[in-house]
C-alpha cells in the first residue's frame, strides 16, 4: 500500500458532495448510451416502416431522370444496396474503432463518432429535395459507420469507467440502449407520427437529434481512467476522473488494481487484430469473442423479428394493427435486457449465456413443431414461442456478448478485440441481409422453401453450438479484476510449467508495485 499511498497523497481529495459526484456514473451512462448503441437500435428499426414509400421514390426519380420506369428486379437490387449499405457501413465502423479508442481516448471517439451520423441525417433528409436515391444509399453507410464504432467503443468506456462490483451491469447498458432503440425506432415509425408518406425524410433523419444530446452533454463527463493512467500515463487526469465517478476520494483499492495492470503491461505497445490473432498467450481469449460474436447474428434473433409479421397475420391480427404488435417483440428485448442489467453482477456471465442459449434452442424446437402443426390455435404458439425467443436472447447473449472482451483482454489488447468481434458482427449480419436482398419475404421464410417446417435448424445448431462451449470453456469473469480474469486464461492457454516459468500471476504484479 506504501507506494499507492504516497501517490494519492500527490492529489487531496475532492471537496464536492459525494452525492453530487455519484450522480456522474449514472449520467456517463446515459449520456454515452443515447448517441452510442441507442443509434444502432434506433436506425435499424426505422428503415421498416417507409420501405415502400422509399422504393416508390426510387422508381418516380429515375423515371423522372430516364423516362423509363425501373424494372422489378433493377428495383430488387437498389433496396438491396440501400440496406445493405448498413452492415458494411457498420464493418467500416469497427475497423476504425480500435486505432479511433487508441489515438484519441473513449470519450472523443464517441463525440466524433457523431459526425457520421449528422452527415447521414442531412443526407437522407435532403434526399428528397435534391431527388436522389443515392444519398439515401450514402446515408445509410454513415449510420451504420457510426453504429460500428460505438457499439464497440462504448461498453470499452463505460466497463473501463465501472467499479468492478458493477462492471458488468454499467457495460450491459450497451444492450439496453440498443433495444430502447428499437422501441422508439418502431414507435416513431408508426404512420400517426413519421411514417406517413410524406415525413419518411423526417423519419430517416431523426436519428441526428441523439447525436446532438450526445454532443451536449459528454464533453462535461470524465475520460476513461484506465485509459488515462495506462495508455496515456496521465496519473492526475486519472485520479481526478476515479474521483468525479466514485463520489469517493478512497481510491486505493482500485488504484492498486490499476496500478498493477499498468505494471503488467509496462513497456508494451497497443495490439492489432493480427497480433491478437498470433498470440498462444490469447488463443482462448480469441476464440471465445469469434464462437460469441458470430452467434450473435447467427442465433435467429433477426429472423425471429422478420418473421413476426407473418407470424401475426397468421394467427388473425389485422394488417393494420401488425405495427402496434410488433413493438411489443422490441419491447420484450429492452424488459429482458433491463433485468439482465440488474442481476448480471449476481447471475454471472455464464448462467446468462448458457441459459439464453439453451432457451433459445428449446423454443426455436416449439417453434418449427407449431408451423408443421395444421391446427387452428397453432399460429398464437407460434407468436409466444417468438416473444419467449426473443426475450431468451435479451436475458443473456444480447448484453452479455458484448461485455466480455472488456474483461477478458487487457488494456493493450482491448481495442483490437472489440475490432474482432465488431467485424465479425457486421459481417454476419450482412450475409444475413444480403440474403434476405432486403424485401419480400424475410430470409427464414425463404429457407422455407427448402427445408419446410425445419426452417429453424441451422439456428436450432448454431444455439446449442454455442451453450456447449459456454458450459465447457468460458471461465466466469464476474467480480474478479482484469489481471484475475487474465491468469484464468493463461492456465487455459499454457501447460503447467510454460505458464509459471514465463507468466508472473496478479499476486506477483501487486507486490512489485505497491
Amino acid at each position: 500500500m506504501g507506494k499507492v499511498s504516497q501517490f494519492l497523497d500527490q492529489y487531496p481529495p475532492s471537496t464536492k458532495p459525494v452525492t453530487l459526484q455519484s450522480k456522474v456514473l449514472i449520467l456517463t451512462i446515459c449520456a454515452a448510451g443515447i448517441g452510442g448503441t441507442f443509434q444502432y437500435g434506433y436506425n435499424i428499426s426505422i428503415i421498416n416502416a417507409p420501405t415502400a414509400y422509399i422504393q416508390t421514390f426510387m422508381n418516380q426519380t429515375w423515371l423522372e431522370r430516364t423516362g423509363v420506369p425501373l424494372e422489378s428486379n433493377v428495383l430488387l437490387l437498389l433496396w438491396s444496396l440501400t440496406v445493405s449499405a448498413y452492415p458494411l457501413g457498420g464493418l467500416a465502423g469497427a475497423l476504425v474503432a480500435g486505432p479511433m479508442a487508441i489515438v484519441v481516448g473513449r470519450k472523443m471517439s464517441l463525440l466524433l463518432n457523431n459526425v457520421f451520423v449528422i452527415t447521414a441525417a442531412l443526407l437522407s433528409g435532403f434526399s428528397r429535395m435534391a431527388r436522389s436515391f443515392e444519398m439515401i444509399m450514402l446515408s445509410r453507410f454513415f449510420t451504420g459507420v457510426n453504429a460500428g464504432v460505438s457499439m464497440n467503443i462504448q461498453p470499452m468506456y463505460l466497463a473501463e469507467s465501472a467499479p468492478k462490483k458493477l462492471r458488468g451491469a454499467v457495460a450491459l447498458t450497451s444492450a439496453s440502449f440498443t433495444a430502447l432503440g428499437l422501441v422508439l425506432g418502431q414507435v416513431v415509425g408508426l404512420r400517426e407520427l413519421l411514417g406517413g408518406e410524406e415525413s419518411w425524410p423526417f423519419l430517416l433523419a431523426s436519428n441526428a437529434v441523439p447525436a446532438l444530446i450526445q454532443l451536449t452533454a459528454l464533453p462535461w463527463l470524465p475520460e476513461s481512467p484506465r485509459y488515462l493512467l495506462i495508455d496515456r500515463g496521465d496519473k492526475e487526469s486519472c485520479i481526478s476522473a476515479l474521483q468525479k465517478l466514485r463520489g469517493s476520494s478512497d481510491l486505493s483499492v482500485e488504484l492498486e488494481e490499476m496500478l498493477a495492470e499498468q505494471a503488467a503491461v509496462k513497456g508494451q505497445r497497443a495490439k492489432n487484430p493480427w497480433e491478437l490473432l498470433r498470440n498462444p498467450a490469447l488463443r482462448w481469449q480469441v476464440l471465445s469473442v469469434v464462437v460469441l460474436s458470430s452467434a450473435m447474428q447467427l442465433c435467429g434473433n433477426d429472423s425471429m423479428y422478420f418473421y413476426a409479421a407473418y407470424v401475426f397475420r397468421e394467427a388473425g391480427i389485422p394488417q393494420d394493427k401488425i405495427p402496434y404488435v410488433v413493438i411489443g417483440t422490441g419491447s420484450c428485448e429492452l424488459i429482458a435486457s433491463v433485468t439482465c442489467n440488474m442481476i448480471i453482477d449476481y447471475a454471472g456471465r455464464r448462467p446468462l449465456l448458457l441459459g439464453g442459449y439453451i432457451f433459445m434452442a428449446g423454443w426455436a424446437v416449439v417453434f418449427m413443431v407449431a408451423l408443421s402443426q395444421q391446427i387452428s390455435w397453432m399460429p398464437y404458439l407460434s407468436m409466444a414461442c417468438i416473444f419467449a425467443y426473443i426475450l431468451s436472447f435479451g436475458i443473456g447473449p444480447a448484453g452479455v456478448t458484448g461485455v466480455l472482451p472488456t474483461e477478458i483482454f487487457d488494456q493493450l489488447s482491448r481495442p483490437a478485440a472489440y475490432m474482432i468481434c465488431g467485424s465479425l458482427l457486421w459481417f454476419n449480419l450482412f450475409l444475413l441481409v444480403h440474403a434476405d436482398t432486403g424485401i419480400g419475404g424475410p430470409f427464414v421464410i425463404k429457407q422455407n422453401k427448402s427445408l419446410g417446417h425445419f426452417c429453424y435448424v441451422p439456428f436450432l445448431v448454431v444455439c446449442v453450438c454455442t451453450a456447449l462451449y459456454v458450459g465447457f470453456f468460458l471461465p466466469e469473469t464476474k467480480g474478479r479484476s482484469f489481471l484475475e480474469i487474465s491468469e484464468e486464461f493463461k492456465k487455459r492457454n499454457f501447460k503447467a510449467g510454460t505458464h509459471a516459468r514465463f507468466y508472473k500471476g496478479p499476486e506477483e504484479i501487486k507486490s512489485t508495485v505497491l
